[in-house]
């Protein structure tokens, strides 16, 4: 997937939403039910009620970009459905959008170096 960067912010709506909405009805849900402010550059993962189908919404400085991906045999895992959003890091992001347990992906954690050689 074309994603701008290992250091933008990736939430995920934990409850289902309805499918037919579109860029301005999804960032009308950014706004009221998960008071985050949807123009920041933060990717915002949706849920299908069936799991099997996601939406992405980013806003790149330009405009609001909108990404659907449907699995067609499996579904996504998804965490329990609660009200409220959760954060995944970048490399669980990908194993969710790959269609993979994203709770299995451990990131490693980069830092600089402390000395030059």
């Amino acid at each position: 997937m074309i994603f701008p960067s290992n250091r933008v912010r990736i939430m995920v709506a934990t409850q289902p939403v309805d499918f037919r909405k579109g860029h301005d009805g999804l960032a009308a849900l950014v706004s009221s039910l998960l008071r985050k402010d949807p123009f920041t550059g933060t990717v915002f993962v949706f849920r299908s009620r069936r799991a099997d189908r996601l939406k992405l919404l980013y806003w790149d400085g330009t405009g609001l970009v909108m990404t659907y991906k449907r699995l067609e045999d499996a579904s996504f895992t998804w965490p329990a459905i609660t009200d409220g959003v959760m954060v995944l890091n970048h490399a669980q992001f990908e194993a969710l959008f790959a269609g993979l347990d994203w709770r299995k992906v451990k990131a490693l954690e980069a830092r600089p170096p402390t000395a030059v050689e």
